[in-house]
């Protein structure tokens, strides 16, 4: 094949791969709203399942549902019927993928689902394939052609697959309400889920994070640093609330004037009484450029009444692969 040929043919097959998901719009309907009312009140669990190249689209739609708030697997249709099928029940909803609707494999699951009165939504080209006649319901693809040059490999008619699959998915992410604050939870190791990770979520608290009252002196707050293991202390009134906090920059400029009598002054009058500070509710994201701009280590964390509730160092936010 000439050089010029195969750009041809690549873009063909991406035009037809294009066109088999433009087409699926105009199949959206009532159909594709009850299927997402379904899962939205489904007590079990959404379970995908297909035969070869749908096998592995039907894998990846379970893990975006699993991962959007919707609780989800993948169950291989041939060790279905060896035992698997075991672990599906009447309260799940089962979403079967093949173009053909005549998949063998699928074709024999479905007694099972019957018997177990599981709700079965087919995804197919072919509503009435055997798969399509005993579904409860059929979300039609639309592919007759493969974007393959032997209409063989299937191509076209996973990518429609893919992409309804991805709809059904994030409209239910959107009818559930779940939240990038969800969405960190479930992805606590991702970075995607690191730039979503709250200031509270990390935040030293109790007894590392080092607290002192208006009369406490410098020495018996380098103590209290010392045993959090802190870098600083920060300073609060009567009513838990920020005052101030005291680093060991503070230290240093005083002990150059001052020498070792600054260890029996009160700590107040040697902190700084108006710090920058960060709410709990804020992303690390936003503290790290905080720290980063004012180049400090340490931030007194706050509630919604400035009451200091931790204290965040930059290595809690190394800790947890921010930086």
């Amino acid at each position: 094949m000439k050089k010029n040929d195969q750009v041809k043919l690549a873009k063909e097959i991406l035009r037809i791969e294009s066109c088999a998901i433009s087409r699926l719009r105009s199949r959206i309907g009532k159909d594709f709203e009850k299927a997402v009312q379904w899962m939205e009140a489904c007590k079990g669990r959404v379970i995908l399942t297909g035969m070869g190249k749908p096998g592995f689209i039907a894998r990846k739609i379970a893990a975006t549902m699993a991962s959007t708030g919707t609780p989800s697997l993948y169950l291989h249709p041939a060790e279905a019927v060896h035992g698997d099928f075991g672990m599906v029940t009447s309260k799940d909803i089962l979403i079967a993928i093949s173009q053909s609707g005549e998949s063998e494999e699928i074709i024999r699951l479905l007694p099972l689902i019957k018997k177990k009165g599981v709700k079965l939504i087919a995804l197919t080209s072919m509503p009435k394939s055997s798969l399509g006649r005993n579904a409860d319901i059929v979300l039609d693809l639309g592919v007759r052609r493969e974007a393959c040059p032997l209409n063989l490999a299937p191509s076209a008619s996973t990518t429609a697959s893919l992409a309804l699959g991805d709809a059904l998915a994030l409209c239910l992410l959107k009818k559930r309400g779940f939240r990038s604050e969800d969405f960190a939870e479930l992805h606590p190791a991702g970075s995607l889920g690191r730039r979503l990770l709250k200031v509270q979520d990390i935040m030293r608290t109790g007894k590392s994070n080092p607290l002192v009252g208006p009369t406490t002196t410098v020495r018996q707050a380098l103590l209290k640093i010392t045993s959090s293991r802190a870098g600083s202390c920060t300073l609060v009134d009567l009513q838990g609330k920020l005052a101030g906090v005291f680093t060991d920059g503070d230290l240093r400029r005083h002990l150059k004037i001052e020498g070792e009598k600054i260890l029996n002054r009160s700590v107040k009058e040697v902190a700084t009484l108006k710090p920058r500070y960060i709410h709990k509710d804020k992303l690390a994201e936003e503290a790290f450029h905080i720290m980063e701009s004012l180049r400090i280590d340490e931030l007194p964390v706050v509630d919604h009444l400035k009451r200091v509730v931790g204290l965040l160092d930059v290595q809690d936010l190394m800790r947890a692969g921010r930086v």
